[in-house]
């Protein structure tokens, strides 16, 4: 099963396309422009991206370059009724992972998704570096110059959403809905907790401070 956002100004498509997706085990969150798209994104994280190019608030194609410029590596399917090779060429220049040209079949769609869903998972080479750490996602494992650092599922998991988003500043209640879909309790210094351990794990430069804003990475991951 994936999370999708799926991005269209098209009513009647985006209920049509969210049902199919649902029927299918997807879990499916519908964005009707860009707004709601941003605003869905930096609220947590999604495994695919489907995103029509013409919004009423802009082009898809700038509001998936800027995502890409801000360090968001989230999979993305254009989907769209231009049907020119030049279309398709510009939309994986600027960091598509596929191209689907409306009209198209449904069931068409949900191969797609799967594919890319089984190509992220399937990455031969899941590695991140930054500083002196090595991130392997598949295994969810971290290591310092080749020794293994024990982190917990949890602390795992709140690490997890600064590597998917390395430039882009988490605020307190994004990070607590991550420990929330983890099935975490709650408390008024939770996340402070976490972030604490993961520093001494990890090395106190790894995850910045930003005073009355939250938390970000301290050093861009490549």
């Amino acid at each position: 099963m994936a999370s999708v956002l799926l991005v269209d100004d098209d009513k009647n498509f985006t209920q049509a396309t969210g049902e199919l997706l649902k029927m299918l085990g997807h879990e499916v969150v519908a964005a009707l422009n860009l707004a709601e798209a941003a605003a869905a994104l930096a609220s947590r994280r999604f495994d695919i991206l489907l995103l029509d190019l013409m919004l009423p608030d802009g082009r898809g194609l700038d509001f998936l370059k800027t995502l890409r410029a801000a360090g968001d590596t989230t999979p993305v399917i254009i989907l769209t009724a231009k049907d020119q090779v030049s279309d398709r060429i510009a939309g994986l220049n600027a960091g598509a992972d596929d191209y689907l040209v409306k009209p198209f079949d449904l069931s068409e769609l949900s191969a797609r998704v799967a594919a890319v869903a089984r190509r992220y998972r399937g990455n031969p080479n899941p590695l991140l570096q930054f500083g002196g750490l090595e991130v392997d996602l598949t295994e969810h494992s971290v290591s310092r110059d080749g020794q293994a650092l024990d982190l917990t599922a949890r602390e795992w998991a709140l690490f997890e959403v600064f590597l998917q988003r390395p430039s882009m500043l988490q605020s307190r209640a994004q990070l607590e809905d991550r420990l929330y879909e983890f099935g975490a309790e709650i408390e008024s210094n939770t996340i402070e907790v976490y972030i604490s351990r993961l520093r001494k794990k990890l090395g106190r430069e790894v995850i910045v401070t930003v005073r009355g804003m939250g938390y970000r990475l301290g050093a861009y991951a490549h």
